[in-house]
């Protein structure tokens, strides 16, 4: 597994252990929601057992590498890979099928406007 793609503890945004704060860098989500999530969640569900799976998790996952993406733009682009890995497949296809149309743009306007150019095409087919 990529390890741009595993959940971590985050210690740096940590408020207790960094498990809220590394379960929203994973999705996305902003940190004090998941933080509320999870005290609702453990005082009107699970009681003693949201707490005690909130420690093992503390102890089991590892802490974030601290350089782990370069940049704002490359966290954002991996919490997306997460969220929706064939989504994020079709925005890359679609990136690279502009880039090729551009592309193709530019070779027709050069060998267009340049009439040497066209006639060694032509020669070479």
């Amino acid at each position: 597994m990529n390890s741009r793609t595993s959940l971590y503890r985050d210690k740096h945004n940590a408020k207790l252990m960094g498990v809220c704060a590394g379960i929203a860098d994973y999705t996305g989500i902003d940190a004090f929601w998941v933080r509320l999530g999870v005290v609702a969640l453990t005082i009107f569900a699970l009681g003693p057992i949201g707490f005690l799976a909130y420690f093992v998790m503390g102890f089991l996952l590892q802490k974030k590498p601290p350089h782990l993406y370069r940049d704002n733009q490359e966290e954002q682009y991996w919490q997306r890979v997460r969220q929706s890995p064939q989504r994020t497949a079709r925005e890359i296809r679609a990136r690279f099928r502009d880039i090729d149309r551009r592309l193709a743009d530019v070779e027709t306007y050069y060998v267009s406007n340049n009439p040497r150019l066209t006639a060694e095409i032509e020669q070479l087919r």
